[in-house]
Protein backbone atom coordinates (compact mmCIF):
# COMPACT_ATOMS: atom_id res chain seq x y z
CA UNK A 1 0.00 0.00 0.00
CA UNK A 2 1.21 3.67 -0.88
CA UNK A 3 1.06 6.42 1.38
CA UNK A 4 -1.98 7.62 2.50
CA UNK A 5 -2.79 11.28 0.72
CA UNK A 6 -4.97 13.92 1.36
CA UNK A 7 -8.32 14.54 -0.97
CA UNK A 8 -6.83 17.58 -2.59
CA UNK A 9 -3.46 15.64 -3.32
CA UNK A 10 -5.88 13.23 -5.24
CA UNK A 11 -7.48 15.99 -7.13
CA UNK A 12 -4.83 17.52 -8.23
CA UNK A 13 -3.20 14.24 -9.28
CA UNK A 14 -6.47 13.00 -11.17
CA UNK A 15 -6.91 16.56 -12.43
CA UNK A 16 -3.24 16.61 -13.61
CA UNK A 17 -3.18 13.18 -16.04
CA UNK A 18 -5.97 14.32 -18.05
CA UNK A 19 -5.88 15.30 -21.41
CA UNK A 20 -8.32 16.49 -24.49
CA UNK A 21 -9.82 14.26 -26.48
CA UNK A 22 -10.44 15.92 -28.95
CA UNK A 23 -14.08 16.82 -31.05
CA UNK A 24 -16.49 15.91 -33.17
CA UNK A 25 -19.55 17.94 -35.16
CA UNK A 26 -23.06 17.01 -34.56
CA UNK A 27 -26.18 18.30 -36.04
CA UNK A 28 -27.91 21.51 -33.51
CA UNK A 29 -30.72 18.50 -32.73
CA UNK A 30 -27.95 15.95 -31.23
CA UNK A 31 -26.50 18.88 -28.99
CA UNK A 32 -28.10 18.93 -25.82
CA UNK A 33 -25.47 17.55 -22.78
CA UNK A 34 -22.86 18.02 -24.77
CA UNK A 35 -19.56 20.18 -24.40
CA UNK A 36 -19.00 23.04 -26.99
CA UNK A 37 -15.37 22.24 -27.70
CA UNK A 38 -15.24 25.81 -29.79
CA UNK A 39 -16.33 29.41 -29.11
CA UNK A 40 -19.71 30.17 -30.89
CA UNK A 41 -19.57 33.33 -32.56
CA UNK A 42 -22.56 35.53 -33.82
CA UNK A 43 -22.45 35.66 -37.94
CA UNK A 44 -24.34 38.97 -37.32
CA UNK A 45 -25.43 41.54 -34.77
CA UNK A 46 -28.36 40.67 -32.09
CA UNK A 47 -30.38 42.47 -32.51
CA UNK A 48 -30.08 42.58 -36.54
CA UNK A 49 -31.92 45.72 -36.76
CA UNK A 50 -33.63 48.06 -33.85
CA UNK A 51 -37.08 46.36 -32.83
CA UNK A 52 -39.96 47.20 -30.90
CA UNK A 53 -39.79 45.36 -27.68
CA UNK A 54 -43.48 45.07 -27.25
CA UNK A 55 -46.94 45.83 -29.28
CA UNK A 56 -47.72 49.75 -29.66
CA UNK A 57 -47.04 52.51 -31.39
CA UNK A 58 -43.64 54.00 -32.91
CA UNK A 59 -42.99 57.32 -32.76
CA UNK A 60 -41.02 60.61 -32.02
CA UNK A 61 -40.48 61.28 -28.56
CA UNK A 62 -40.79 64.64 -29.99
CA UNK A 63 -44.82 65.18 -30.37
CA UNK A 64 -45.48 62.90 -27.29
CA UNK A 65 -48.47 62.99 -25.99
CA UNK A 66 -50.00 63.65 -29.57
CA UNK A 67 -52.31 63.46 -31.20
CA UNK A 68 -50.50 61.79 -33.74
CA UNK A 69 -51.66 60.62 -36.73
CA UNK A 70 -51.82 56.54 -37.58
CA UNK A 71 -50.22 56.07 -41.23
CA UNK A 72 -49.02 52.72 -41.01
CA UNK A 73 -48.98 49.21 -39.64
CA UNK A 74 -45.62 47.35 -38.81
CA UNK A 75 -45.68 43.55 -38.34
CA UNK A 76 -43.10 41.04 -37.23
CA UNK A 77 -41.22 40.07 -40.62
CA UNK A 78 -42.21 43.02 -42.42
CA UNK A 79 -40.07 46.21 -43.51
CA UNK A 80 -41.26 49.55 -43.01
CA UNK A 81 -40.82 51.64 -46.20
CA UNK A 82 -41.93 54.97 -45.55
CA UNK A 83 -39.95 57.49 -42.67
CA UNK A 84 -42.51 58.94 -40.13
CA UNK A 85 -42.70 62.25 -40.35
CA UNK A 86 -44.12 65.19 -37.43
CA UNK A 87 -47.01 64.05 -35.41
CA UNK A 88 -47.04 60.68 -37.38
CA UNK A 89 -47.18 57.06 -35.86
CA UNK A 90 -47.29 53.23 -36.70
CA UNK A 91 -48.71 50.70 -35.03
CA UNK A 92 -45.69 48.05 -34.36
CA UNK A 93 -45.94 44.48 -32.99
CA UNK A 94 -43.35 43.08 -30.73
CA UNK A 95 -40.09 42.05 -32.65
CA UNK A 96 -41.40 44.09 -35.42
CA UNK A 97 -38.46 46.79 -37.13
CA UNK A 98 -38.80 50.26 -36.04
CA UNK A 99 -39.83 52.69 -38.82
CA UNK A 100 -36.99 55.37 -39.49
CA UNK A 101 -37.57 58.65 -38.18
CA UNK A 102 -39.49 56.67 -34.82
CA UNK A 103 -37.45 56.71 -31.34
CA UNK A 104 -40.13 55.36 -29.28
CA UNK A 105 -42.18 52.99 -28.81
CA UNK A 106 -45.55 53.77 -26.36
CA UNK A 107 -47.39 50.58 -25.50
CA UNK A 108 -50.96 49.76 -26.41
CA UNK A 109 -52.68 50.09 -23.04
CA UNK A 110 -50.42 53.52 -22.58
CA UNK A 111 -52.23 55.20 -25.18
CA UNK A 112 -55.77 56.14 -26.74
CA UNK A 113 -57.05 55.90 -29.78
CA UNK A 114 -59.72 58.97 -30.11
CA UNK A 115 -62.94 58.83 -32.29
CA UNK A 116 -61.44 60.42 -35.23
CA UNK A 117 -58.55 57.79 -35.35
CA UNK A 118 -55.46 59.61 -34.16
CA UNK A 119 -53.73 58.46 -30.99
CA UNK A 120 -52.54 60.51 -27.80
CA UNK A 121 -50.36 59.21 -25.33
CA UNK A 122 -51.72 59.12 -21.84
CA UNK A 123 -48.36 58.81 -19.85
CA UNK A 124 -45.36 60.08 -21.03
CA UNK A 125 -42.84 57.27 -22.31
CA UNK A 126 -41.03 55.96 -19.53
CA UNK A 127 -38.43 54.02 -21.74
CA UNK A 128 -37.51 53.99 -25.25
CA UNK A 129 -39.53 49.94 -25.26
CA UNK A 130 -36.63 49.22 -28.56
CA UNK A 131 -34.06 46.70 -28.94
CA UNK A 132 -31.42 48.37 -30.36
CA UNK A 133 -29.26 46.84 -32.71
CA UNK A 134 -25.99 44.97 -32.04
CA UNK A 135 -27.12 45.19 -27.90
CA UNK A 136 -27.23 41.82 -26.99
CA UNK A 137 -23.91 40.99 -29.23
CA UNK A 138 -21.87 42.15 -32.18
CA UNK A 139 -21.24 40.38 -35.40
CA UNK A 140 -17.91 38.37 -34.72
CA UNK A 141 -18.40 38.69 -30.87
CA UNK A 142 -18.20 35.11 -28.53
CA UNK A 143 -21.79 34.20 -26.98
CA UNK A 144 -20.53 31.09 -25.66
CA UNK A 145 -17.49 30.36 -24.99
CA UNK A 146 -15.85 26.93 -25.45
CA UNK A 147 -16.14 24.50 -22.64
CA UNK A 148 -19.86 25.53 -21.78
CA UNK A 149 -22.00 22.05 -20.97
CA UNK A 150 -25.03 22.76 -23.40
CA UNK A 151 -28.38 23.07 -21.86
CA UNK A 152 -31.88 24.32 -23.50
CA UNK A 153 -31.02 27.64 -23.15
CA UNK A 154 -27.56 27.27 -25.08
CA UNK A 155 -29.35 25.65 -28.06
CA UNK A 156 -31.65 28.43 -28.41
CA UNK A 157 -28.49 30.94 -28.74
CA UNK A 158 -27.36 28.25 -31.27
CA UNK A 159 -29.83 28.62 -33.21
CA UNK A 160 -29.89 32.04 -33.17
CA UNK A 161 -26.34 32.29 -34.44
CA UNK A 162 -26.67 29.85 -37.34
CA UNK A 163 -25.07 27.09 -35.74
CA UNK A 164 -26.57 24.26 -37.66
CA UNK A 165 -23.36 21.81 -37.15
CA UNK A 166 -22.46 22.00 -33.55
CA UNK A 167 -18.19 21.59 -32.68
CA UNK A 168 -18.68 19.46 -29.66
CA UNK A 169 -15.94 17.58 -26.96
CA UNK A 170 -15.61 13.90 -27.99
CA UNK A 171 -17.46 12.05 -24.66
CA UNK A 172 -14.99 10.07 -22.65
CA UNK A 173 -15.98 6.20 -23.47
CA UNK A 174 -16.20 4.83 -20.14
CA UNK A 175 -16.14 1.01 -18.64
CA UNK A 176 -18.20 0.35 -15.29
CA UNK A 177 -17.04 -3.17 -13.43
CA UNK A 178 -18.50 -3.69 -10.27
CA UNK A 179 -16.78 -6.69 -8.19
CA UNK A 180 -17.28 -9.11 -5.96
CA UNK A 181 -18.89 -12.98 -5.42
CA UNK A 182 -21.37 -11.39 -3.06
CA UNK A 183 -22.94 -9.61 -5.99
CA UNK A 184 -26.20 -10.64 -7.71
CA UNK A 185 -28.67 -9.29 -10.80
CA UNK A 186 -31.00 -6.43 -9.22
CA UNK A 187 -34.25 -8.86 -10.31
CA UNK A 188 -32.92 -11.23 -8.70
CA UNK A 189 -33.57 -12.20 -4.57
CA UNK A 190 -30.11 -12.33 -2.47
CA UNK A 191 -29.32 -15.24 -0.80
CA UNK A 192 -27.84 -15.18 2.99
CA UNK A 193 -24.69 -13.60 2.45
CA UNK A 194 -25.65 -11.90 -0.63
CA UNK A 195 -26.93 -8.50 -1.72
CA UNK A 196 -27.67 -7.09 -5.02
CA UNK A 197 -25.35 -4.80 -7.51
CA UNK A 198 -26.91 -1.52 -6.89
CA UNK A 199 -23.23 0.29 -7.66
CA UNK A 200 -23.65 -0.56 -11.34
CA UNK A 201 -26.83 0.81 -12.43
CA UNK A 202 -25.76 3.71 -10.22
CA UNK A 203 -22.19 4.26 -11.38
CA UNK A 204 -24.19 3.97 -15.08
CA UNK A 205 -26.80 6.97 -13.80
CA UNK A 206 -24.22 9.07 -12.59
CA UNK A 207 -21.97 8.69 -16.03
CA UNK A 208 -25.14 9.39 -17.83
CA UNK A 209 -25.87 12.29 -15.82
CA UNK A 210 -22.34 13.75 -16.65
CA UNK A 211 -22.75 13.38 -20.09
CA UNK A 212 -20.58 10.47 -21.42
CA UNK A 213 -20.77 6.87 -22.40
CA UNK A 214 -21.20 4.25 -20.17
CA UNK A 215 -21.01 0.39 -20.72
CA UNK A 216 -21.56 -1.89 -17.76
CA UNK A 217 -19.67 -4.80 -17.95
CA UNK A 218 -20.13 -7.64 -14.80
CA UNK A 219 -20.33 -8.39 -12.41
CA UNK A 220 -16.99 -9.94 -11.75
CA UNK A 221 -15.96 -12.60 -9.51
CA UNK A 222 -13.74 -12.29 -6.87
CA UNK A 223 -10.87 -14.15 -9.57
CA UNK A 224 -7.46 -12.35 -10.18
CA UNK A 225 -7.78 -13.98 -13.67
CA UNK A 226 -10.84 -13.75 -14.39
CA UNK A 227 -10.54 -9.71 -13.12
CA UNK A 228 -7.35 -9.20 -15.09
CA UNK A 229 -9.30 -10.37 -17.75
CA UNK A 230 -12.01 -8.28 -17.73
CA UNK A 231 -10.08 -5.11 -16.97
CA UNK A 232 -7.95 -5.16 -19.56
CA UNK A 233 -10.86 -5.94 -21.98
CA UNK A 234 -12.16 -3.36 -20.47
CA UNK A 235 -9.38 -0.92 -20.83
CA UNK A 236 -8.93 -1.66 -24.30
CA UNK A 237 -12.17 -0.65 -25.23
CA UNK A 238 -13.08 2.72 -23.33
CA UNK A 239 -10.79 5.49 -22.21
CA UNK A 240 -11.95 5.20 -18.30
CA UNK A 241 -12.61 2.02 -16.45
CA UNK A 242 -14.21 2.23 -13.02
CA UNK A 243 -14.41 -0.75 -10.73
CA UNK A 244 -16.50 -0.58 -7.59
CA UNK A 245 -15.16 -3.34 -4.72
CA UNK A 246 -11.96 -4.95 -4.50
CA UNK A 247 -9.74 -2.57 -3.61
CA UNK A 248 -9.25 -2.74 0.53
CA UNK A 249 -6.73 -5.06 2.02
CA UNK A 250 -9.07 -8.19 2.37
CA UNK A 251 -8.06 -11.55 0.94
CA UNK A 252 -10.34 -10.83 -2.05
CA UNK A 253 -9.46 -7.47 -2.66
CA UNK A 254 -7.65 -7.88 -6.09
CA UNK A 255 -8.44 -4.48 -8.16
CA UNK A 256 -4.85 -3.07 -7.30
CA UNK A 257 -3.43 -6.37 -8.59
CA UNK A 258 -5.37 -6.89 -11.80
CA UNK A 259 -4.30 -2.96 -12.51
CA UNK A 260 -0.76 -3.68 -12.30
CA UNK A 261 -1.54 -7.33 -14.25
CA UNK A 262 -2.76 -5.09 -17.20
CA UNK A 263 0.21 -2.49 -17.08
CA UNK A 264 -1.55 0.45 -15.34
CA UNK A 265 0.39 2.57 -13.05
CA UNK A 266 -0.90 3.42 -9.61
CA UNK A 267 -1.13 7.04 -8.91
CA UNK A 268 -2.28 6.22 -4.99
CA UNK A 269 -4.61 3.63 -2.99
CA UNK A 270 -5.58 5.67 -0.19
CA UNK A 271 -7.09 8.93 0.20
CA UNK A 272 -7.22 10.71 3.79
CA UNK A 273 -11.31 10.93 3.70
CA UNK A 274 -14.55 9.40 4.82
CA UNK A 275 -16.15 7.30 3.05
CA UNK A 276 -13.90 6.97 0.52
CA UNK A 277 -10.19 5.57 1.98
CA UNK A 278 -9.47 2.58 -0.37
CA UNK A 279 -10.06 4.42 -3.73
CA UNK A 280 -7.44 3.77 -6.30
CA UNK A 281 -5.93 5.61 -9.13
CA UNK A 282 -3.95 4.34 -12.03
CA UNK A 283 -3.55 5.12 -15.38
CA UNK A 284 -1.99 3.81 -18.78
CA UNK A 285 -1.02 5.26 -22.01
CA UNK A 286 -4.76 5.98 -22.82
CA UNK A 287 -6.80 5.00 -19.72
CA UNK A 288 -7.84 6.63 -16.54
CA UNK A 289 -8.59 3.48 -14.03
CA UNK A 290 -10.42 4.63 -10.60
CA UNK A 291 -10.75 1.10 -8.01
CA UNK A 292 -13.53 2.75 -6.17
CA UNK A 293 -14.63 0.95 -2.51
CA UNK A 294 -17.54 -0.98 -2.49
CA UNK A 295 -19.68 0.55 -0.06
CA UNK A 296 -22.55 2.74 -2.21
CA UNK A 297 -22.10 5.99 -0.43
CA UNK A 298 -18.44 5.63 -1.04
CA UNK A 299 -19.01 4.66 -4.66
CA UNK A 300 -21.24 7.66 -5.48
CA UNK A 301 -19.37 10.21 -3.44
CA UNK A 302 -15.47 9.31 -4.78
CA UNK A 303 -17.62 9.57 -8.45
CA UNK A 304 -18.98 12.88 -7.90
CA UNK A 305 -16.22 14.33 -6.54
CA UNK A 306 -13.15 12.95 -8.31
CA UNK A 307 -14.26 10.64 -11.14
CA UNK A 308 -16.53 13.56 -12.70
CA UNK A 309 -13.80 16.40 -12.50
CA UNK A 310 -11.78 13.93 -14.86
CA UNK A 311 -14.51 13.69 -16.83
CA UNK A 312 -15.00 17.22 -17.44
CA UNK A 313 -10.94 18.01 -17.67
CA UNK A 314 -11.55 15.02 -20.50
CA UNK A 315 -14.20 17.19 -22.81
CA UNK A 316 -12.04 20.51 -21.84
CA UNK A 317 -14.91 21.90 -19.46
CA UNK A 318 -13.29 23.09 -16.55
CA UNK A 319 -16.17 24.89 -14.70
CA UNK A 320 -17.02 23.22 -11.30
CA UNK A 321 -20.44 23.62 -9.48
CA UNK A 322 -20.50 26.44 -7.05
CA UNK A 323 -20.07 25.62 -3.24
CA UNK A 324 -22.56 27.16 -1.30
CA UNK A 325 -21.69 28.56 2.21
CA UNK A 326 -24.22 27.50 5.12
CA UNK A 327 -25.37 28.08 8.27
CA UNK A 328 -25.33 24.45 10.41
CA UNK A 329 -29.05 23.78 11.80
CA UNK A 330 -28.08 21.65 13.75
CA UNK A 331 -24.96 19.98 15.80
CA UNK A 332 -22.70 17.11 14.02
CA UNK A 333 -20.49 15.22 15.91
CA UNK A 334 -18.26 11.99 15.43
CA UNK A 335 -15.81 9.56 17.42
CA UNK A 336 -12.66 9.65 15.00
CA UNK A 337 -11.37 12.39 13.81
CA UNK A 338 -8.23 11.01 11.85
CA UNK A 339 -9.55 11.79 8.30
CA UNK A 340 -11.80 14.29 6.79
CA UNK A 341 -15.52 13.21 7.05
CA UNK A 342 -18.23 14.12 4.73
CA UNK A 343 -21.65 13.96 5.57
CA UNK A 344 -25.04 14.40 3.84
CA UNK A 345 -27.15 17.67 4.32
CA UNK A 346 -30.22 19.01 3.32
CA UNK A 347 -31.17 22.57 2.54
CA UNK A 348 -33.89 24.06 4.46
CA UNK A 349 -35.80 27.22 3.18
CA UNK A 350 -33.92 29.41 5.39
CA UNK A 351 -31.11 28.35 3.65
CA UNK A 352 -29.47 26.36 6.26
CA UNK A 353 -27.47 23.09 5.96
CA UNK A 354 -29.75 20.49 8.11
CA UNK A 355 -27.41 17.53 8.78
CA UNK A 356 -29.36 13.77 8.03
CA UNK A 357 -29.26 11.08 9.39
CA UNK A 358 -26.42 9.02 8.46
CA UNK A 359 -24.90 5.28 9.55
CA UNK A 360 -21.87 5.04 7.24
CA UNK A 361 -20.65 4.93 3.93
CA UNK A 362 -23.22 1.21 3.57
CA UNK A 363 -26.09 3.86 4.36
CA UNK A 364 -27.42 5.44 0.75
CA UNK A 365 -30.55 5.39 1.39
CA UNK A 366 -29.15 9.06 3.22
CA UNK A 367 -28.57 10.58 0.25
CA UNK A 368 -32.03 10.57 -1.49
CA UNK A 369 -32.97 13.84 0.05
CA UNK A 370 -29.54 15.00 0.29
CA UNK A 371 -28.94 18.64 -1.60
CA UNK A 372 -24.94 18.55 -0.81
CA UNK A 373 -22.43 17.23 1.47
CA UNK A 374 -19.98 18.98 3.90
CA UNK A 375 -16.64 18.47 4.89
CA UNK A 376 -15.60 17.95 8.47
CA UNK A 377 -11.87 19.07 8.69
CA UNK A 378 -9.02 16.24 10.01
CA UNK A 379 -8.69 16.89 13.94
CA UNK A 380 -12.23 18.22 13.89
CA UNK A 381 -14.62 16.11 16.54
CA UNK A 382 -17.61 18.47 15.85
CA UNK A 383 -19.66 21.27 14.65
CA UNK A 384 -21.73 23.27 16.40
CA UNK A 385 -25.59 24.51 15.45
CA UNK A 386 -25.29 27.71 13.67
CA UNK A 387 -21.51 27.03 12.22
CA UNK A 388 -20.86 28.06 9.04
CA UNK A 389 -20.01 25.40 6.42
CA UNK A 390 -19.10 24.98 2.90
CA UNK A 391 -22.20 22.50 1.07
CA UNK A 392 -20.91 20.94 -2.34
CA UNK A 393 -23.84 20.25 -4.40
CA UNK A 394 -25.03 17.04 -5.41
CA UNK A 395 -27.02 17.79 -8.42
CA UNK A 396 -27.32 15.62 -11.59
CA UNK A 397 -27.05 18.25 -14.15
CA UNK A 398 -23.47 19.34 -12.59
Amino acid sequence: MGEMITFEQATAIVLGSARYLGDERVPLSACLGRVLAADARADLDLPPFDKSAMDGFACRRADLPGPLVVVATVAAGATPTAALAPRQCARIMTGAPIPRGADCVVKFEDAEVLPDGTVRSGVAARSDNICRQGEDARRGGTVLPRGTRIGPQHVAVLATVGCAQVPVARRPRVAILATGDELVPVDARPAPGQIRNSNGPQLEAQALAAGVLPAVYGPVRDDREDLTRALRQAAAEHDVVLLSGGVSEGDFDLVPQAMQDVGLVIRFDRVAVKPGRPTTFAVGPDVWCFGLPGNPVSTFLQFEFLVKPLLRRLMGCDREPPVVTARLAGPVSRRHADRESWLPVMLTDAGDAQPLEYHGSGHINALWRADGIIAVPAGTKSLAKGALVRVRPLSATH
